[in-house]
């Protein structure tokens, strides 16, 4: 939200180093084929300029007609082919990495072809029409494709396995970690230390688990979201072990975390307070939203953004400030559909300001530390 616009390493759109793209919706930048893993410079400068004097590439047996010599080896064929960059080639993944061999065959063969002037595995010349007969394999799941990225890119780059459960997070009251950090717990009101509560979607991906000075066992995990990475600790016992297992065994959850901020310069410490695997979770939750409304604006796009119905089950209440400074305070009904994403949207308009958000059982979001 409000970033650049990356688009994916493409072996007939991208260079070796990244390179800004004129779009529908403005500008992207187009991920080099030099940044991802095992994949060498000079090699793909030199792919580059094949493309660039002889024209974009039609197939996989154009491209290993074509390519240069020395500029395409195992680690690179795999690298390129895991993180997508022969989709628009040849969309199965799993089917050109598992003909790796023959491709880089037919790649030597194309050359001793052109060294001798001889036909080579291609037929006649270096004709891409005499189609290579891949392995036959089905594609990988969207989970092990997305794990692959995640090894080749060091990131998670065309979806983020939270993604699956975008509804249902929403539902529950979920928003990002980019978003919650960037709103912040609410200014400071006479004494002691301000607390939010918050909900997020994120996937765990490290745990280590450590004992308290009272020798009690808590744990210090690292989570990513479709955001960014983040992490928390958890002092509930009872979440331990869990946790252990998650991580093992790479699954998103649902988290209940309370932010923590110490001073205005700092960002909040997560403390984890529960969690549930998401793929455990509803999405009967009832909601609750409170709005500052400040502007004729701000009520007039929380009128066309809220939507109700018999079936929805979020209650909004919202706080009208007057020009005199007064403060109206408006129950809107209790049949609204609310998520995570709707309040990402309204904290955006001017005039408007979340006050609290999340599940009406919990009785509020902002509490003082005793």
């Amino acid at each position: 939200r409000g970033g650049v616009a990356l688009a994916p390493p493409d072996i007939n759109m991208s260079h070796a180093e990244f390179t800004v793209e004129q779009t529908d919706e403005g500008h992207a930048v187009r991920y080099g084929l030099a940044g991802i893993r095992n994949v060498g410079e000079k090699a793909m400068d030199a792919l580059a300029e094949e493309r660039s004097d002889n024209g974009h590439f039609s197939g996989l047996e154009d491209l290993f007609a074509r390519v240069p010599a020395g500029s395409m080896n195992r680690r690179q064929l795999e690298g390129l082919a895991v993180t997508g960059a022969f989709d628009t080639l040849e969309p199965n993944r799993a089917k050109v990495l598992a003909s790796t061999d023959m491709l880089l065959a037919a790649a030597d063969e194309a050359e001793r072809g052109r060294n001798s002037g001889q036909a080579g595995l291609f037929g006649e010349g270096t004709e891409a029409g005499q189609e290579l007969r891949l392995a036959v394999v089905q594609p990988w799941s969207r989970a092990e494709q997305m794990a692959k990225e995640r090894e080749a890119f060091g990131f998670y780059f065309a979806a983020h396995p939270v993604e699956e459960f975008r509804a249902v997070a929403s539902a529950n009251g979920a928003r990002s970690h980019a978003s919650i950090v960037g709103t912040g717990p609410a200014s400071e009101q006479g004494e002691g230390e301000l607390r939010q509560s918050a909900v997020l979607a994120a996937l765990v991906e490290n745990v280590q688990r450590r004992k308290t000075k009272r020798g009690r066992d808590f744990v210090m995990a690292d989570f990513s979201d479709p955001s960014g990475q983040f992490s928390a600790s958890c002092f509930e016992e009872g979440l331990v072990e869990s946790f252990q297992r998650w991580a093992a065994e790479g699954t998103c959850v649902l988290l209940t975390v309370e932010l923590d901020s110490p001073s205005p310069e700092e960002p909040p410490r997560l403390t984890v307070r529960g969690a549930t695997p998401l793929a455990e979770v509803t999405n009967t939750a009832r909601m609750r939203l409170e709005c500052d409304v400040s502007t004729i604006e701000g009520v007039q796009q929380i009128a066309l953004l809220l939507e109700r119905g018999e079936n929805r089950r979020g209650e909004v209440q919202i706080n009208l400030r007057t020009l005199s400074g007064d403060i109206a305070g408006l129950h809107l009904g209790w049949d609204f559909a609310l998520s995570g994403e709707l309040v990402e949207t309204l904290e955006g308009i001017d005039g408007l300001g979340v006050v609290s958000f999340g599940k009406q059982r919990t009785g509020g979001h902002l509490r003082r530390a005793a």
